[in-house]
């Protein structure tokens, strides 16, 4: 009958040789964690000097192996462990956002590791993930236990991938509902108001905010979004402009400029209205270059930092009385627009560079598109133009 083989990482009886001198050596086969049995061997002074040796060699193989071995009894904070650092490779080979990476270790240091992190992958029960994912979401929002969700999913789909689960729990347990309704948009008196009141406010003149908020009006950017145009990214004679870039903080390095080459909805060309050109044309002949290229710095140079700007708007914002306007408002406010106007969902998404508004339109549509129709809308935000009594005869609103 056959000798069954070494169980994986176990070795096999120790032979020790003496082949000189205060020269001996230790031999034995292992198996290792591929399941090839190899041979394994160390050298000492004495007959047991040899035999320590060998014994502290294939412990620290056993260690070694073990770092890449995921099962049942490993700890949850070791598997957050392994899973982040798959993120982290993900983050520097440019597959992934930095600012994701940071999110997905703040919540796993905040909310996993410590609420789970002792307990053994054996010892995930669904009601347990559930109990976490829901104090996370009634203590820090929805949106942080969205993301505390898809930390432990992407976490327990490595446990199954290294056979330590026969499934993921984290399937099964309630989805995140939203909290609250989504911001309401500016009406077209609002818009033109509010861009009257930032545009008389010292405060936001010294912070640079009436250009940077006309931009993000005129076009529906994202805040790191309109941080990131660059000069060489506008076409002024055909007023253009290409979405390729937006600012994030790195953690240990600050504030970078990150290309939005995995995204292809990110990537897009915006026709701007005139009242944006001008703005823009002036802006080139008035302020001094920078290193980035960027159109708009931070008041004190440097890239603009999303998270100060947006302090800085909570402060005009409340000072012209829109208390409940933020950033994300314009993007609302050009949405609407356009919905008004009668354009469609699918230019709606290409000019936000929304991922997309079914899967049909995402495959027979291209997204670059630069006739989205809200450039020729936005016009009317511009006081100069026309009133807005006209304007909302155009969008089929009653003045």
């Amino acid at each position: 009958m056959a000798r069954p083989p070494l169980p994986i990482g176990m070795h096999g009886k120790i032979t020790v040789y003496k082949v000189g001198e205060r020269r001996f050596r230790a031999r034995t086969k292992v198996r290792d964690h591929d399941g090839v049995v190899r041979q394994v061997e160390r050298w000492g002074t004495s007959k047991t000097a040899a035999e320590m040796n060998l014994k502290t060699a294939l412990a620290e193989r056993r260690r070694v192996s073990a770092d890449n071995e995921i099962t049942a009894d490993t700890k949850i904070a070791v598997l957050g462990e392994a899973y982040l650092a798959k993120i982290d490779k993900a983050v520097r080979n440019g597959k992934l956002s930095p600012t994701t990476g940071d999110q997905y270790r703040y919540r796993f240091e905040r909310h996993i590791k410590d609420g789970i992190g002792r307990l053994a992958i054996r010892e995930a029960l669904v009601s347990r993930l559930d109990a976490l994912v829901a104090d996370v979401a009634q203590h820090y929002g929805a949106s942080g236990a969205k993301t505390t969700r898809t930390v432990l999913s992407g976490m327990f789909g490595l446990a199954v991938r290294h056979d330590a689960l026969d499934r993921n729990p984290v399937r099964e347990i309630d989805t995140v509902e939203s909290e609250g309704e989504s911001a309401r948009a500016l009406t077209l008196d609002e818009a033109i108001l509010l861009r009257a009141k930032i545009h008389a406010h010292e405060k936001a003149r010294g912070w640079d905010l009436p250009d940077f908020t006309d931009m993000m009006l005129a076009s529906g950017l994202r805040i790191g979004e309109a941080a990131a145009i660059t000069w060489d990214a506008l076409d002024l004679d055909a007023g253009t402009l290409e979405v390729r870039a937006t600012v994030v903080r790195v953690k240990g390095v600050g504030l970078v400029l990150k290309p939005k080459t995995k995204s292809k909805s990110g990537f897009r060309t915006l026709e701007l209205p005139t009242w944006a050109v001008q703005m823009l044309k002036a802006r080139r002949d008035r302020v001094p270059s920078n290193e980035w290229n960027v159109v708009f710095t931070a008041p004190a140079g440097g890239l603009r930092d999303p998270s100060n700007t947006q302090a800085d708007l909570r402060v005009v914002f409340a000072d012209a009385g829109f208390e409940w306007v933020t950033s994300h408002v314009y993007r609302k406010t050009v949405a609407t627009l356009m919905d008004h106007g009668g354009l469609t969902a699918r230019a709606a998404a290409d000019q936000l560079g929304h991922a997309k508004v079914s899967m049909t339109q995402d495959r027979y549509f291209g997204r670059k598109v630069a006739k989205t129709g809200a450039a020729a809308l936005l016009e009317a935000v511009a006081p100069e133009k026309q009133s807005s009594s006209k304007v909302g005869e155009k969008l089929g609103q009653s003045p």
